[in-house]
């Protein structure tokens, strides 16, 4: 029984060495692009530049909002969109905007959906 939990634990230890080792994906620094992030079939992700010269990550988060409505009349039904603005990772939910500075990074939430699913501040719309 040792010995089961000893392989157990080696295969464990060593996976976790390996995942240690791959590099985190880093989100663009450009200045003001408003970035759409886009997964590959070989698993590498594609970063399409969508809007230049936003001034901040909520005009950013707009962005990607109109651009996952305007999918939604084109029948995509795309609920989650991952986009970048400068060095952040933006991802866009049911819940609202969550903003992370890497992809398995925690996030925090930057907009959250009013009742009638505008994005608004936290906290700006009464309960």
């Amino acid at each position: 029984m040792k010995t089961k939990f000893a392989i157990i634990a080696a295969v464990g230890f060593a996976t976790l060495a390996v995942a240690g080792c791959e590099k985190p994906v880093e989100a663009p620094y450009d200045t003001g692009v408003c970035w759409h992030v886009a997964p590959q079939k070989d698993g590498k992700l594609k970063f399409n530049s969508l809007a230049k010269n936003v001034p901040n990550v909520e005009n950013c988060a707009a962005t990607l909002e109109g651009m996952r409505i305007r999918f939604n009349r084109m029948g995509m039904n795309q609920q989650q969109m991952v986009g970048a603005y400068q060095g952040n990772f933006l991802f866009v939910e049911r819940e609202g905007i969550f903003v992370s500075r890497g992809l398995k990074s925690g996030r925090y939430l930057a907009l959250v959906r009013t009742g009638d699913g505008r994005l608004a501040v936290p906290g700006a719309m009464p309960q």
